[in-house]
């Protein structure tokens, strides 16, 4: 009698845990799915600003014939941000974004100089969409930063670590930005 109530003891305790180690497993599963999800949102938004930016920077070349290192710096930095999102590459990304945004609040300003230019209706809008899509973005970042913060988080709580190594979920990379990115931006060098 005592050797079936063991039995039954051990089998409770092993459905038990097999079910803990199955909601464990599931929940990994779904904050993996999760973290993917935003990057994708993320990458999404990226490749619309990609394809926005030659519109931009050609609608603005045929207005500023003397300002070719704005238009330069801002096409080079939309091909960095490219090839770091193809290979997923975060940090290149975060760098690229840096060098980006700073070219383009340059160039917005260099823009003040061409009131033809700031009274084209093809650069309002375009300079109204890519400002929607870097809103965008930051918003996506954030979600995405949250997710992979959970992920990161679960992965190395126990229980969740021993199911974690077990299937090799891994941590994931933020999407971070320098020190200088998350400052105001200085606008008397921007006017100058």
């Amino acid at each position: 009698m005592n050797l079936a109530i063991f039995f039954y003891i051990l089998l409770a305790v092993t459905i038990t845990l097999l079910v803990i180690g199955v909601l464990i497993y599931n929940s990994l599963v779904d904050i993996k799915h999760t973290v993917s999800q935003a990057w994708s949102n993320i990458d999404v938004l990226l490749k619309q600003r990609h394809d926005e930016l030659p519109k931009l920077v050609e609608t603005c070349r045929q207005y500023m014939r003397y300002e070719q290192e704005t238009l330069s710096r801002v096409m080079e930095a939309r091909t960095r941000i490219a090839s770091a999102r193809e290979t997923g590459n975060l940090p290149a990304l975060g760098a690229a974004e840096n060098v980006l945004r700073a070219g383009l609040g340059q160039l917005y300003a260099v823009a003040e100089a061409y009131p033809e230019l700031r009274s084209s209706e093809k650069f309002q809008h375009l300079q109204i969409r890519i400002t929607g899509l870097e809103n965008g973005i930051a918003d996506r970042r954030e979600y995405y930063n949250e997710a992979a913060k959970n992920n990161n988080i679960r992965i190395e709580q126990f229980p969740d670590i021993l199911i974690a190594r077990w299937f090799g979920f891994g941590a994931r990379s933020l999407l971070e930005f320098s020190d200088t990115d998350k400052r105001d931006p200085d606008l008397n060098t921007l006017f100058r």
